[in-house]
């Protein structure tokens, strides 16, 4: 219970690590892909506005060619809010950063003009190709290889804008990769850091679930003596004054006592780590059928009804006592609860990879689906008034459940109405 506490602590504490890194690395990447593709769109834009170039940059000082207008802003510059790139927030030195190409296009896909002469690692032939491949997707924009691209209307045609956006690819994925990287590296640094630090942070509980089960089973040991003094005296008192109700009453609750004595040691045994199990392959039909006919006459003593569906030669590897107790369990539980004119159900199946064992059986008071997992915890019992008319102390199923999970097995309860109780276990072969 310990270890498996430690591993479900490491590995709370490792999706969580993980998923604050994803949040936080996944968030900052895709905003870096974001503004890199909105920044290229923005250039794309500037120079569909221009016929695929740049618009023309003034001299420094301001001249301006014969019929040019002069410039509006002081010392001759151009002013920013003229200048679509510095009203976006790009340097003047954009237009000789930037490389890329056009194509325009005419409505049949025939090449009316290409223009490479801002790009040297392609040609005009290629970037015919390129262009001639984006107009037969119809596709207005997006990536192609290493480029972005943007298909701009003209009067002639449409023309296919390439903006190369490798060098701004290759230093995203870069950063994406070291951020990968880093995460990896710290979650493994974590990990080992759990891994040594988490033995120390469960030693408390795990000396507190030790001095729990220590005194279960030292008491569970001193009480059995008294008990036993308890019913050796009852029997001397019996030989002087003879049988009474007073005796029997005796007699009753300290069997009681001893029953639950005996089951409380037991559960504390199952907890343990690697409880001593005998496994041996045995077949779990004939024992499955010789614990039916066993519980057959109680049921018919008590007007209840118990059938059984068992397939012969059904065999299950495992300790053969421990699982002979989890019928037993399991039958009387669905005897004890069921009404009188109830009906138990057995059924036994032969699975691929192991088999499966349902016990079902009518109950008097509606059973909650909400309280369906709780009959598997100690002392639970769904009668809130906790009568001992059936005898019971809310253990049976904890130890039913102890015995499956020592068994690497399965069980689970499910209702079929209301007033319909099924126990499925499912053992490995």
């Amino acid at each position: 219970m310990i270890q498996k506490l430690r591993r479900r602590f490491i590995a709370a504490s490792m999706l969580s690590l993980a998923a604050v890194l994803l949040v936080i690395l996944g968030g900052v990447n895709c905003m870096n892909y974001h503004r890199l593709m909105e920044d290229s769109d923005t250039i794309l834009s500037v120079l569909a506005e221009n016929g695929g170039a740049f618009p023309k940059a003034e001299p420094a000082d301001g001249k301006k060619g014969p019929g040019e207008k002069p410039s509006d802003a002081p010392g001759g510059q151009k002013s920013p809010d003229t200048d679509p790139l510095q009203r976006h927030g790009f340097s003047p030195e954009t237009p000789y950063e930037s490389r890329f190409f056009s194509v325009l296009l005419a409505g049949d896909g025939t090449v009316l003009s290409t223009d490479t002469g801002r790009i040297a690692a392609v040609d005009e032939e290629t970037a015919q190709t390129y262009a001639q491949a984006i107009a037969s997707t119809g596709r207005t924009s997006g990536i192609y290889g290493r480029y972005r691209f943007l298909v701009s209307p003209e009067a002639e045609g449409d023309r296919v804008i390439f903006l190369d956006c490798g060098r701004s690819l290759t230093s995203f994925r870069t950063t994406l990769a070291a951020s990968v990287t880093v995460s990896l590296t710290g979650l493994g640094a974590v990990l080992v850091l759990l891994i040594v630090c988490s033995r120390r942070i469960v030693r408390p509980v795990a000396e507190s679930y030790e001095k729990q089960k220590r005194f279960i089973t030292d008491a569970g040991h001193e009480i059995k003596t008294p008990l036993t003094v308890i019913g050796a005296d009852a029997d001397l008192l019996e030989l002087d004054v003879g049988e009474n109700e007073w005796l029997t009453d005796i007699r009753r609750q300290a069997a009681r006592l001893t029953g639950l004595t005996n089951d409380l040691i037991y559960l504390s045994r199952m907890d343990e780590e690697q409880p001593r199990l005998q496994p041996i392959e045995f077949p779990l039909s004939d024992l499955a059928e010789e614990l039916c006919q066993s519980f057959q006459g109680l049921a018919l003593a008590q007007k209840k009804t118990l059938t059984a569906s068992i397939p012969p030669v059904v065999s299950c590897t495992g300790d053969e006592k421990a699982i002979r107790q989890l019928l037993s369990i399991l039958l009387d539980n669905a005897v004890k609860y069921a009404p009188e004119g109830g009906s138990i159900q057995v059924a036994l199946e032969q699975k691929d990879r192991g088999v499966r064992l349902s016990v079902s059986n009518d109950t008097a008071q509606p059973v909650d689906k909400r309280h369906l997992d709780a009959l598997f915890d100690r002392f639970y019992r769904a009668d809130q008034s906790r009568s001992s008319d059936t005898g019971g102390y809310g253990l049976g199923l904890a130890i039913a459940r102890s015995i499956v999970t020592a068994h690497k097995g399965k069980i689970r309860a499910e209702r079929s109405d209301p007033h319909r109780l099924t126990i499925l276990v499912s053992l490995p072969g």
